[in-house]
């Protein structure tokens, strides 16, 4: 099949799952050596900006509802938060809004009037407890709870041998707010802090900073919390008041929400030169790597002025032909989904069935899109998927949360995330699902990834984070696709991680499985942070970087060669 033919699935989900973008390829052996797909994979969400000569092609529109899974952490002692030092100005633009020492007389007065407002609905809260899913004391205690920026530290002690492909740096998001919360917060809410560890010269060096928002550089300057939270306030009458709060401040100009109110916590993808930091609220935030190894904020990214709208977290970068393929969703006013072609010339109702979308990812418009219904499906991430010609068929691999709800509400049921293979049959609009490993075998798998140069084609090996005891990481999985079988790294007692990332040794190598598996690991009982790199085919420790300073658990990251360094923008 040629690549003018290639197609994406945009798997949008319009009851319980989140939008996906589903992956067709027409080649089904796992060689490397494979043309571009004609479907791509993607769920999640996040927002974009970008320089001049990308182009972006937006196709679908379809009313759906985009939606995340639930489950609350364990109580542990609270760590106390730091004292976090404001972080360096970069090259973003500085919001419209005044800062407090040039309000206006009536500025001020409204400020004053609106402080009372809020400290008597404070009060009012705390008269009721919180849901664990909002408590600030469950949401982020222990390894949860936010740092303070590091700048570089250079010539980090190393325990083994770093191999000789690991040259460039990993760069991993999470939430990590800079403020005290004073009502409900949870911990998708916080601030989005970028650790970045770099490889060059024999060195590795360590650094962390906030990715400079609009959001963050108002409320510093503020000196606390002002824009609203999504998932730990915005709830029932109090919800409202608090947005009717922020748009009386916006309107009297104590804030600018015109800007953007996002966080950019959760997704990273390096595409075109640009390291793009996501989230679900705004667009992408461009971020770049410095010679040192220290991160700095160019701005929000909207490819030229061509994207207004929110971009999903987690795009997926065709491997061939280095285009990267998006969703965006918005719950309020029509277009409700779009789906975007990036090129480098370039509410949950149980009653409710989750739908993937197949689109032709070169498709100019929606009318050739196939929707096909995949009931008791809530996948909140998704892996790979690859075309089937034989069968007619798209195969999806992603891990199916059951109850669909349960990372935003508590539920008396027990979370499982189950790897599943989901395939839709093109011919007959049908689906089926399956387990990858036995029920009686069950373990949560979450967050992970394939071989990246596989993506859209058949892959045999999945790495996947052992997401127990939830919310934590007590290791990786390497899971077999085809047979089931599961293979365990643990981190050791009271050693936690997060999402593994497979780096391929070479783009030749003639085993999927040639690479290494980067991941962050903190001890809770020395409560000390490191980085371990393990040999993907035999599961043994390779190298650990001692790191300077607690690395939080957090979200996605990515790999950048230092190869790709040098062409960035």
């Amino acid at each position: 099949m040629s690549s003018s033919m290639a197609a994406a699935a945009a798997a949008a989900a319009t009851s319980s799952a989140a939008a996906c973008t589903g992956v067709k390829s027409s080649f089904l052996s796992p060689s490397p050596q494979q043309s571009s797909p004609s479907f791509l994979l993607e769920v999640g969400s996040v927002r974009p900006r970008q320089k001049p000569n990308s182009v972006v092609t937006c196709s679908l529109q379809t009313p759906s509802l985009l939606q995340l899974p639930k489950q609350r952490a364990p109580p542990q002692p609270p760590i106390p938060s730091p004292v976090v030092k404001p972080p360096k100005q970069s090259s973003t633009s500085s919001p419209s809004s005044s800062s407090p020492q040039d309000w206006n007389f009536l500025q001020r007065a409204a400020s004053i009037a609106l402080d009372v407002v809020e400290s008597a609905l404070v009060s009012h809260e705390r008269t009721h407890p919180l849901p664990k899913t909002a408590d600030p004391g469950v949401q982020i205690a222990g390894n949860f709870a936010p740092v303070p920026e590091r700048p570089v530290a250079r010539s980090l002690p190393v325990i083994g041998k770093i191999p000789e492909c690991i040259r460039g740096v990993y760069v991993r998001n999470g939430a990590n707010p800079l403020h005290e919360p004073v009502a409900g917060h949870h911990l998708f809410d916080g601030d989005g802090m970028i650790h970045a560890v770099r490889f060059s010269g024999g060195s590795v060096s360590y650094a962390c900073r906030f990715t400079e928002t609009q959001r963050l550089i108002q409320e510093r300057g503020l000196g606390r919390p002002v824009f609203p939270k999504a998932i730990g306030e915005l709830h029932g009458h109090s919800g409202i008041a608090r947005l009717m709060l922020f748009y009386a401040r916006s309107l009297f100009g104590l804030v600018d929400h015109r800007n953007g109110m996002g966080v950019a916590n959760a997704g990273l993808v390096y595409f075109d030169g640009h390291l793009l930091a996501m989230s679900e609220d705004d667009l992408p935030y461009h971020v770049r790597v410095t010679r040192s190894g220290d991160l700095e904020t160019v701005g929000r990214y909207d490819f030229a002025g061509q994207l207004d709208s929110p971009m999903i977290a987690h795009p997926k970068i065709d491997p061939a032909s280095g285009e990267m393929f998006a969703l965006s969703y918005d719950v309020v006013r029509k277009p409700y989904l779009k789906y975007f072609r990036f090129s480098k010339d370039v509410i949950y109702d149980k009653d409710k069935v989750a739908r993937f979308g197949v689109l032709d990812k070169n498709a100019s418009d929606a009318s050739g899109i196939k929707w096909i219904e995949v009931p008791d499906c809530f996948c909140f991430h998704l892996w790979n998927a690859w075309e089937e010609t034989e069968t007619d068929e798209i195969v999806v691999i992603g891990s199916c949360m059951t109850p669909p709800d349960s990372i935003f509400n508590e539920s008396e049921e027990s979370l499982e995330s189950v790897l599943s293979e989901i395939r839709l049959n093109l011919k007959t609009g049908k689906s089926t699902r399956r387990r990858i490993i036995a029920e009686s075998e069950q373990i949560n798998l979450e967050a992970g990834m394939v071989n990246r140069n596989l993506l859209g084609r058949k892959t045999r090996y999945a790495y996947l984070a052992l997401a127990e005891p939830w919310p934590k990481v007590s290791g990786f999985a390497k899971v077999d696709l085809s047979t089931g079988e599961v293979r365990k790294y643990m981190y050791g007692e009271e050693r936690y991680g997060g999402e593994p990332m497979f780096v391929p040794r070479s783009r030749d190598s003639e085993r999927e499985d040639d690479g290494y598996v980067l991941a962050f690991v903190h001890d809770e009982k020395e409560r000390s942070s490191e980085l371990q790199i393990v040999n993907a085919v035999t599961l043994e420790l390779e190298a650990t970087v001692k790191l300077p300073s607690r690395v939080p658990y957090g979200f996605h990251g990515t790999f950048i060669s230092s190869k790709d360094l040098e062409r960035q923008a």
